[in-house]
């Protein structure tokens, strides 16, 4: 008691509170209306519609003594941080030593933006890729050829100038299981492709054998518009890959600020339409996916497509997106303290929102596209949107979940716990083992009982052409510490056949990349009905269902074990909930959240 009380008082003293609102002065409920008429900037807003693109500032010897003075900072600010964990505890109650040392390098670092320029932050960005990845998986890196396709609306212009010289580049992720059972029968000798070898096979734990048409995934990296790759984000394309048992297309986009907006928007359009048109995958058995800027984009791309009358992607999937560039939510300040995501400085320089829209700042900033929360959502595909309870973009995630359902789109908002901007991409979060197991039953179980028709058998052609565009020469195994053990179609094919006569199993791939939890154990397994979410009270109460709600303007139920997820649980994880009756979007907040929040500790939260 006298810690806890202890820790409260320095971190109050550190204006760090974790006591405080997560949602400022007004309620989002409240807030809403303000992101009803594009044009019109919210009151909140953070960001000034007067700054203009900066060149590269001039460097001078001056400058020199800043570099260590920054260092010898930051290693302060970690080292204070590290004995308050070790003496009061953490900032956020589940976070452990690594994400407490993470924050601490990352808070207001926007401050010293001055001492770098964009060649710098991607230079330093581009070290994720030294970070070891998740369990072996197969990459082929591709590159095609942009042409004209007479798109409309606002890329029109854009795709009037393409003249098919211009190339955009991209991966194919795999999971080593999915692989497998495409090589099965013709495939493995011959490009003949029946209606059987679309088929992927999953075997339940009672020794069934399953069958369900494949998915194909179209993922959109974040980074700010300015930053990050396909390849930096395979801490997330690899686990979605195989937990959703999809092949995972991730594009390349240009960056901001060599192309700003609509370019990155349209380089997108011309990757969705390459897999509808060019290797005719049917929409409906697409799913479009992305973390941050690229959650963003996704809904862009969805808002783009149905304003234009081209066919809809079966649903989406959505991991912290950045969907209102005026920055203007309350948690922006209250979780400034705890989330990874460094807040925009004052003026133009490294400003990603005034890099992206460049001169048309005060034209695009409020445009659906660009701040896809100002758009209308009526006749989008069903959402998944996850996010964290301590990262900055909440509020605004929140308000998008919100005003998404009430359109009618069925959208499930998933809050997890402390966790920060797109927190799938830390491995060493238990939460992130749930985070992927709910997107496995989105795709596979949750979008068939909304779409009848979704997804489609894959013809002939477009298996074919699915085939020489992943099975190739350039195909290459990536082993859970980043190497490459093998490259090259034959090369491939003979690490798998020695893999699959080691036997494997399908649960030692899923699990074997985070500790979260031990091979074979019992995953703890709730769910709660609408039933319960209407007669439980909104703050800091237990529901029925035994679990505590935290306060948030969308409900949200706590439980303190990584979680999966099920419908109609409890079922261990290979196995099918039953088919559920077609599931309604509410419009009210209450009747609206059917998810959960999600936390790495092993108890049921207490009051």
């Amino acid at each position: 008691m006298l810690r806890d009380s202890l820790r409260f008082l320095y971190y109050a003293l550190s204006s760090a509170s974790p006591a405080a609102s997560p949602s400022g002065c007004k309620s989002l409920s409240t807030l809403l209306p303000d992101y009803e008429t594009p044009g019109i900037l919210p009151p909140s807003a953070r960001i000034d519609r007067t700054l203009k693109p900066q060149g590269q500032r001039p460097w001078n010897l001056w400058d020199m003594w800043k570099y260590p003075a920054f260092a010898v900072g930051k290693a302060a600010c970690l080292v204070r941080d590290v004995v308050a964990y070790n003496i009061w505890g953490p900032r956020r109650r589940t976070w452990g030593i690594q994400m407490t040392i993470i924050n601490s390098l990352m808070r207001d670092v926007s401050r010293h933006s001055a001492l770098a320029d964009i060649a710098m932050v991607r230079m330093v960005m581009g070290l994720a890729g030294l970070v070891p990845l998740p369990a072996d998986a197969l990459v082929t890196p591709i590159t095609f050829r942009v042409r004209r396709r007479n798109l409309r609306g606002i890329i029109q212009a854009l795709d009037a100038q393409e003249t098919g010289d211009r190339e955009l580049s991209g991966e194919w992720i795999v999971g080593k299981k999915l692989w497998q059972a495409l090589q099965s029968d013709h495939r493995s000798t011959n490009r003949h492709v029946d209606e059987e070898s679309i088929l992927v096979q999953s075997t339940s734990v009672d020794g069934s054998t399953e069958r369900h048409c494949s998915r194909v995934v179209l993922y959109i990296h974040g980074g700010a518009y300015c930053y990050s790759s396909a390849a930096a984000q395979r801490m997330i394309s690899i686990p979605l890959s195989k937990y959703t048992d999809a092949r995972v297309f991730a594009i390349n986009y240009r960056l901001a600020p060599e192309t700003q907006f609509p370019g990155p928007l349209h380089d997108v359009v011309s990757a969705y339409m390459r897999l509808t048109d060019d290797l005719q995958v049917p929409s409906e058995n697409v799913v479009v996916a992305g973390d941050s800027a690229g959650g963003g984009l996704c809904l862009a791309l969805l808002l783009y497509l149905r304003d234009n009358d081209y066919s809809m992607p079966g649903g989406a999937i959505l991991f912290s997106p950045w969907v209102d560039l005026t920055l203007s939510c309350p948690s922006w300040e209250t979780n400034a303290a705890y989330d990874i995501v460094p807040s925009p400085g004052p003026d133009a320089h490294l400003h990603p929102v005034v890099m992206y829209l460049g001169d048309g700042l005060q034209r695009y900033l409020t445009h659906p596209y660009a701040s896809p929360l100002f758009g209308r959502f009526e006749g989008l595909p069903p959402l998944l949107i996850q996010c964290g309870e301590a990262e900055v973009l909440r509020d605004e995630i929140e308000l998008l979940a919100h005003k998404a359902s009430l359109a009618g789109v069925y959208v499930q908002h998933e809050i997890y716990e402390d966790a920060v901007h797109v927190f799938q991409w830390f491995p060493f979060l238990g939460l992130v083992n749930a985070a992927f197991a709910s997107c496995h039953d989105f795709v596979s179980f949750k979008l068939s009982e909304l779409q009848d028709s979704s997804p489609k058998l894959l013809g002939d052609v477009c298996e074919a052409r699915l085939g020489d565009d992943i099975d190739n020469d350039n195909v290459r195994v990536v082993r859970g510490d980043g190497m490459e053990t093998c490259t090259g179609r034959r090369g491939v094919q003979e690490h798998m056949s020695h893999e699959s006569r080691d036997g494997n199993d399908y649960e030692s791939e899923l699990y074997s990349w985070t500790s979260a939890r031990a091979k074979g154990s019992e995953p703890v397994v709730s769910i709660a009905g609408t039933s319960d979410l209407l007669s439980a009270d909104v703050g800091g109460v237990v529901a029925p269902s035994g679990l505590r709600r935290i306060k948030s303007t969308l409900p949200a139920l706590v439980v303190r074990q990584p979680l999966v997820t099920k419908i109609n649980g409890p079922y261990p994880y290979s196995r099918a909930p039953p088919r559920l009756g077609k599931t309604h979007s509410y419009p009210s907040i209450t009747s609206f959240v059917d998810q959960f929040t999600l936390s790495s500790n092993d108890r049921i939260m207490t009051p």
